[in-house]
């Protein structure tokens, strides 16, 4: 029996095959874009053929709005075909996997836009400028593709920061967080896109054209 675990919250989507006690069976890697959508379905299929996935985790982010929304997409369509219980894990849970022999707070830092960024603290995630990322009380660890930035910035304020060599999530974390949660008896968590800031999309001025007849 194995887990399988997608991600494709970060620069690049990926998926892993774990034993039940986390050991890395498998993992595959695709760059984000072009051709995600196409890609990610046959590294899956490669990696699943003649497996039993018993479980099935997936980053819910934050990240890439298009990362997310296929490889979620992806998962559930795997997880119903495979009868499989589906679970949703949040980068900053992926992160603390990478860290385990951490002892102090740890802060993961995603790059939202230009001069943005989430801030991921626990279960809190919060969007702020580079310049208003509060600075932390007591040594706080740091991780993400905008960790460096903003560990420069809040040490240049006085704060006590430790910077990780943790950028982009591995999708093992994303299975090995799953199997922790599952070890503690607790449910899945729902396989939604986590998203922070509303959608810059917005509906024209006049409203959506009528149906065609």
């Amino acid at each position: 029996m194995s887990w399988l675990a997608l991600d494709a919250s970060g620069s690049h989507a990926g998926l892993a095959l774990l034993d039940d006690d986390g050991a890395i069976r498998h993992q595959a890697f695709a760059p984000l874009k072009p051709g995600l959508i196409e890609t990610l379905p046959v590294l899956l299929a490669k990696a699943s053929a003649g497996q039993r996935i018993s479980n099935v985790a997936v980053g819910t982010g934050p990240g890439s709005f298009t990362g997310l929304r296929t490889v979620i997409a992806l998962a559930q369509g795997f997880a119903a075909a495979a009868d499989a219980p589906l679970w949703g894990v949040p980068v900053a849970l992926a992160f603390a996997q990478a860290l385990p022999g951490l002892h102090h707070p740890l802060w993961g830092v995603a790059r939202a836009r230009k001069g943005r960024v989430f801030l991921l603290r626990g279960d809190q995630t919060e969007a702020f400028a580079d310049e208003d990322v509060p600075s932390p009380q007591g040594l706080t660890a740091l991780a993400g593709e905008a960790a460096a930035e903003i560990a420069a910035r809040l040490a240049a304020k006085g704060a006590d920061i430790m910077l990780t060599n943790v950028k982009t999530v591995h999708p093992a974390w994303v299975g090995r967080a799953a199997q922790a949660q599952a070890a503690a008896g607790l449910a899945p968590q729902p396989a939604l896109p986590l998203y922070v800031d509303p959608p810059e999309a917005k509906l024209p001025a006049h409203g959506l054209r009528p149906a065609p007849v």
